[in-house]
């Protein structure tokens, strides 16, 4: 069983958040790659200590001085959980979860412009091929694929709501051919933009 040093944020009771760094937690063991959104069952020794923690509100005066102690048994208790991994990920500010965001809400604000997938890598600090495998774990697509999605929402949303035609919308997403936009669109939701923008508006 490995272990290591791992700094995760807790807040403490004046409310203001302290660095806890906990010592020799063992990893869960999982190696597989997770994403930022996962359902596990959760273990009964978790279960015992939200209750005894909900069950601290009919004793108030105990609250000040066991609710801290059980709070850290909780924090103890998800950080050896079969998810451990991922909360560890999403709780260190240097973890692989923080720099992807960084770079989904940079595609969100420049989807219009061209990608290239090895400036954005060394934009968020990791290296090209890194950056390709755990955006893919994290995000079921490629940073491509991604772009291509949130520019086809946008065409979508701009003929739906706007009455923009087929190559305003194409062309103020970013494409420079409005046929290569109706090729990716139509392989995107089945269909022609004209066609399912008009199967929406039918259905609204």
């Amino acid at each position: 069983m490995q272990y290591r040093k791992t700094p995760c944020w807790v807040a403490d009771r004046s409310g203001d958040q302290a660095l806890l760094l906990t010592h020799d937690l063992p990893l869960s063991g999982q190696t597989k790659p997770h994403r930022t959104m996962a359902v596990e069952v959760a273990p009964p020794e978790l279960l015992d200590a939200f209750r005894r923690l909900a069950a601290l509100l009919d004793t108030p005066r105990d609250l000040p001085i066991l609710a801290p102690l059980i709070q850290q048994e909780l924090l103890y208790r998800l950080l050896v959980s079969p998810q451990s991994e991922q909360l560890r990920d999403l709780a260190a500010v240097s973890g692989h979860s923080h720099r992807l965001s960084r770079a989904i809400r940079w595609l969100g604000a420049h989807y219009t412009k061209p990608l290239d997938v090895t400036e954005l890598a060394e934009h968020v600090g990791m290296s090209a091929s890194a950056f390709h495998r755990m955006f893919k774990n994290v995000t079921a697509m490629s940073p491509l694929q991604y772009q291509k999605t949130l520019r086809l929402s946008e065409a979508q949303r701009l003929m739906l709501t706007e009455n923009v035609d087929v190559a305003r919308a194409a062309f103020e997403v970013g494409y420079i051919s409005p046929s290569q936009f109706s090729r990716e669109y139509r392989r995107q939701f089945g269909t022609s933009p004209t066609s399912h923008v008009a199967t929406l508006r039918q259905i609204a």
